[in-house]
């Protein structure tokens, strides 16, 4: 049975639908995963040189808050109409703690790896900022191993191996890994990929509790908090503000940030989940690597030479395969409770 609206909002729904919306659903994921990728480019186009601004003169938080600005309304909306959709339908409220602890990750996922990849791409082209942060799916295999003593498969570690050597490859011959601060840039958005790994793993228990979309609004809005917060520190202390100064074209490209590369892939990627499954879901994320490419060649003019292509062709083989094998393996993605029976099954 179809869940309602009520019901998908609310994050009460288990089941996905019927599947004569199966041909939407991968039309949905397709279409958010490149919205998603639009990110980089958008915030590219804030840093060039243009209407009397010097290249990557725009702060980072304020493109962060630009971004939260516009689209925290949207998501207080979505989190009363889920909480009010919640008590109607008889569903469990949300714990207070669990929403506090929502909130808590939202400031590593939302803050702190929003503003590593952001203020990383000052350093590196959209393209390989991208083609960095899709392995992130490594960071979680290896933390797996860590702390949840997972042992990987000779394929998998082959088909990790095989995608990093892509990326050694642009490294050594692209045209794409060039600039100043190269590596400043490349460690930024390690770090933020691996930010998101750790986030991915502790978010995934509370998703099941809470319901996707009442986790999101919790972690926004804790992030939200941080990123104001930070914008108030730094204005004080440096007395500056760039808010007064900004030119019309980056309010727009903030605006854009907030609704076409944050909103409305969110919500294209949760109904793809509901008709077709995470798997095939997460599947069509490959679309957002080679999705950057076209753009950044288009809107930004950066290169893209042979190599280049050759290695990102690799990457995007050796960690797609990976992230298939490992869904198909069984890989920890989440930390489970030990008292959860899921964890004992495992």
């Amino acid at each position: 049975m179809r869940p309602t609206l009520r019901e998908y909002v609310a994050g009460t729904t288990e089941r996905p639908p019927v599947m004569s919306g199966i041909g939407w659903g991968y039309l949905f994921g397709a279409f958010g995963a490149v919205l998603f990728s639009l990110k980089a480019i958008f915030v590219k186009l804030a840093y060039q040189p243009v209407d009397g601004l010097a290249a990557n003169q725009i702060d980072a938080i304020t493109l962060m808050a630009m971004r939260l600005g516009f689209s925290m309304p949207v998501y207080l909306a979505i989190f009363m109409v889920a909480l009010r959709a919640r008590k109607s339908s008889g569903a469990d409220m949300p714990k207070p703690r669990h929403m506090i602890l929502a909130g808590l990750l939202g400031v590593m996922g939302y803050y702190v790896c929003a503003f590593l990849d952001i203020e990383g791409l000052k350093y590196v082209t959209a393209q390989l900022e991208r083609l960095l942060l899709f392995t992130y799916p490594v960071f979680v295999l290896i933390m797996s191993v860590v702390f949840l003593g997972y042992r990987p498969k000779l394929l998998s570690v082959m088909s990790i191996i095989f995608g990093y050597l892509g990326i050694l490859l642009i490294f050594a011959n692209g045209d794409i890994a060039t600039g100043e601060n190269l590596w400043l840039g490349t460690a930024m958005i390690l770090a933020c990929a691996v930010c998101f790994a750790a986030f991915q793993l502790l978010a995934k228990p509370l998703i099941t509790r809470l319901g996707s979309t009442v986790f999101t609004c919790c972690a926004m809005f804790c992030a939200g908090i941080m990123i104001f917060t930070h914008l108030i520190v730094q204005t004080t202390l440096t007395g500056e503000t760039q808010f007064s100064e900004l030119p019309g074209r980056i309010w727009i490209l903030g605006l854009v940030l907030a609704i076409v590369s944050t909103l409305i892939p969110s919500f294209l990627v949760n109904i793809a989940i509901h008709r077709i499954g995470a798997q095939a879901t997460a599947t069509l994320g490959l679309l957002s690597p080679i999705a950057t490419v076209f753009f950044a060649i288009a809107w930004l003019g950066e290169p893209f030479g042979v190599y280049d292509a050759i290695g990102t062709a690799m990457t995007l083989t050796g960690i797609g395969f990976y992230s298939w094998y490992a869904r198909r393996d069984h890989v920890p993605d989440q930390v489970t409770p030990p008292n959860n029976p899921a964890a004992r099954q495992r």
